[in-house]
């Protein structure tokens, strides 16, 4: 049974876990588990599926016999079309007032992992939008030789939510308040580079609250088939800076522009004024370019990252 509104939004909200799947089966039920040793149970799951053609929905299926599960038909067009079509769909399956957390199928989640994130963006914090993500355990296939994932020493903001990623998808949590943002803007714009990344912008852009938490929540698992993998150690960090050189990072911030320009009224006057120079210092001649990317302060995570950005302005990558 379903909670009322005014349950759904009390000390132990009612929780809409939203799950992409794909042919996801040599790991789902490790993850259907830990959600299922959750401390914070009141919670139900959402799932799209993109077409899995192994026993991906069978194991779905099996958790939905004694969980509240409900399954939908994904885009077929990967990870971030799958999430983003799941929030579009959650306000009409979820109680008013519900919070969201993203879970990806191949991770274990500890079992504090909703409890913890609750308590960080209780109403007792923010009556506003909120977000919360956290590091993780970064581990191999069989979920041994646990790694810290990098650590985010700076702010979270809408300035570096415009140049960088700190939002992990698999960790966030979004309160009320957030997963209503989310699921209005969720219908204004499907294509997105990631539907972390765009949350992060979102719930920023819109004055909200992100908590980023330096405890990690669970073992992301790192295998062949990760959409994103984790950025650790130098090989990965060298591959995605070559990334950002080679274009990949400016196609990124033409797709996002256009996906927040569709929800730019939903901002704060800064956020849009920000969104609104970040735009057109991105086609400005490049003294101007340089310049107002320095005037604006948007920032990422690193020394190294930040030149990194200045470098991308440069030889216009940005």
């Amino acid at each position: 049974m379903h909670p009322t509104a005014s349950q759904a939004s009390d000390a132990r909200p009612h929780i809409g876990i939203l799950l992409a799947t794909y042919n996801g089966a040599d790991c789902l039920q490790e993850q259907l588990d830990s959600l299922d040793a959750q401390s914070h149970t009141d919670w139900q799951l959402l799932v799209s599926d993109d077409g899995s053609t192994d026993e991906t929905l069978n194991i779905l299926d099996n958790f939905g016999a004694s969980h509240p599960v409900t399954i939908f038909k994904g885009r077929g067009n990967g990870a971030a079309a799958n999430f983003m079509s799941l929030l579009a769909r959650a306000e009409d399956n979820l109680p008013a007032g519900s919070w969201i957390a993203f879970c990806d199928q191949d991770d274990v989640w500890l079992s504090d992992k909703l409890a913890r994130s609750v308590a960080a963006v209780s109403d007792e914090i923010t009556e506003g939008p909120a977000l919360y993500c956290s590091r993780t355990w970064v581990v191999d296939e069989n979920l041994k030789g646990r790694t810290l994932s990098a650590a985010r020493p700076r702010p979270p903001s809408f300035l570096n939510a415009l140049a960088q990623n700190i939002a992990a998808g698999n960790t966030i949590l979004l309160n009320g308040a957030a997963a209503r943002l989310a699921m209005e803007a969720a219908r204004e714009t499907s294509d997105v580079v990631m539907h972390d990344w765009w949350a992060y912008q979102i719930v920023t852009g819109a004055g909200g609250l992100v908590v980023h938490d330096d405890t990690p929540t669970l073992l992301y698992r790192q295998h062949a088939g990760n959409e994103v993998g984790a950025n650790n150690g130098l090989r990965a960090k060298l591959n995605r800076l070559m990334r950002m050189i080679r274009g990949d990072f400016k196609e990124w911030n033409d797709i996002n522009v256009i996906a927040l320009a569709a929800s730019r009224h939903r901002f704060t006057p800064q956020a849009q004024a920000d969104l609104d120079r970040f735009t057109k210092l991105r086609k400005a001649p490049l003294l101007r370019r340089l310049s107002e990317l320095k005037d604006l302060g948007i920032y990422r995570q690193s020394k190294a990252s930040n030149v990194a950005l200045f470098v991308a302005a440069f030889i216009r990558r940005l």
